[in-house]
């Protein structure tokens, strides 16, 4: 019998979770040493679950599925109450779901980086915070201001080719300095392009950063000193308005300096350390450091995160780890099918099919568009389908 038939969406779409692993994992640290009914793995396909279908709560997580059988089934879980659900989540400590979403990121570097650019100026890190308001009264330990606590998610992306996908998440407290994050983010490979904005501003990191061949693009802040060290020739048909080789701050490292005009007809000024990228090639790719604005913006539309299951930092920290655990596994289920949708639509078709089976699935996300006339022969898209799909099992059992 075809495997497809029988294994459903949503056991297929953990799979990348390895649970052998991570039970591995689990009995090393001892964590459900006493645990009967409620495990860490049960706890995660359940919170998994609760992102997919939008459960804002962990009434509305307990409910569904003390009353749906299909979610008890394949959750693995008979029952549970509100209160097992939050001092599970309470309980756990987020290295784990840390360490999970660590996992589930260098499936994606191994399955989409030999696919995406040769370039390397086209592999960049883009990073950047986001920050999520809570009430001072409930959150204490969310130090942010006077009138108000918050948690930041310190956040570096891969993007390449079009395509976003997290590279490491660290959540604090929102009152420290972003750059205090920056070196935990900072990818050192020399064919990534570091791509940061003034929030990171530190000129003895990026001191530091020169000396190691680490690169960066980032835009400086507008009473910044700037030392001219040369001015270069620019193309009076492109955007850029001025080019010159500069040091800024009390810097020893020279950079390039590009200034250009923004979208909204502002001056803006950046800087790059490395000498053999051109001024059209940093204004670009500064440019692109607005990908990881939609991402922090897909994110809290379309995943639980900006209402909370509990209080303790600790849960705080475990649900936003879900979150992006939860991201990564769509990304990886429409790069394993080959779908040519929307990341948001593979989402919604995983949301609503997710208790069918494989084979279920497949003829209805790639269902061909009925036609009135006879035209060309038609290919035969199962036949294609199937073997797109024996590879791609082939390609994950590597990794």
């Amino acid at each position: 019998m075809d495997n497809n038939t029988i294994k459903t969406v949503f056991k297929e779409y953990i799979h990348p979770l390895d649970s052998k692993v991570i039970q591995k994992m689990i009995d090393h640290a001892q964590i459900d040493k006493y645990v009967k009914k409620l495990d860490v793995l049960t706890f995660t396909n359940a919170f998994i679950y609760a992102q997919l279908k939008n459960l804002d709560s962990l009434q509305r997580i307990s409910d569904t599925i003390n009353r749906k059988k299909t979610v008890q089934r394949l959750v693995g879980i008979e029952s549970i109450s509100k209160s097992q659900l939050s001092r599970k989540n309470g309980d756990i400590p987020p290295e784990i779901f840390q360490i999970i979403l660590h996992h589930l990121i260098q499936k994606l570097h191994q399955v989409l980086g030999p696919k995406k650019a040769e370039k390397a100026l086209r592999k960049l890190n883009l990073i950047d915070s986001s920050t999520i308001s809570m009430c001072i009264s409930q959150y204490e330990w969310a130090d942010f201001r006077e009138t108000k606590a918050g948690v930041k998610m310190n956040t570096s992306i891969n993007f390449c080719d079009g395509v976003s996908y997290p590279n490491k998440m660290i959540p604090t407290p929102a009152r420290p300095a972003d750059e205090t994050q920056l070196d935990a983010l900072i990818v050192p490979d020399k064919d990534v392009l570091n791509v940061f904005d003034r929030g990171y501003f530190n000129f003895i990191k990026f001191d530091v950063y020169c000396d190691n061949g680490i690169r960066f693009v980032t835009r400086i802040k507008i009473n910044t000193v700037v030392h001219v060290i040369e001015e270069l020739p620019v193309d009076p048909s492109s955007p850029i308005t001025r080019h010159a080789i500069v040091k800024i701050g009390n810097m020893k490292n020279t950079l390039q300096l590009v200034e250009t005009i923004d979208s909204e007809g502002n001056k803006i000024r950046i800087v790059c350390n490395d000498a053999k990228v051109s001024a059209q090639e940093i204004s670009d790719v500064y440019r692109n450091r607005w990908q990881i604005e939609l991402f922090f913006k897909w994110v809290k539309q379309h995943l639980v995160i900006k209402k909370l299951y509990g209080k303790s930092e600790n849960a705080v920290y475990n649900q936003l780890y879900l979150a992006m655990i939860t991201f990564c596994l769509t990304l990886l289920m429409k790069t394993k099918l080959g779908y040519k949708g929307t990341l948001l639509e593979m989402f919604h078709w995983v949301r609503d099919c997710w208790s069918k089976s494989m084979t279920t699935f497949i003829s209805v996300v790639f269902k061909e568009p009925e036609r009135s006339s006879g035209g060309r022969r038609r290919l035969n898209h199962e036949q294609i389908l199937k073997k797109q799909w024996h590879n791609s099992n082939q390609e994950m059992l590597h990794i």
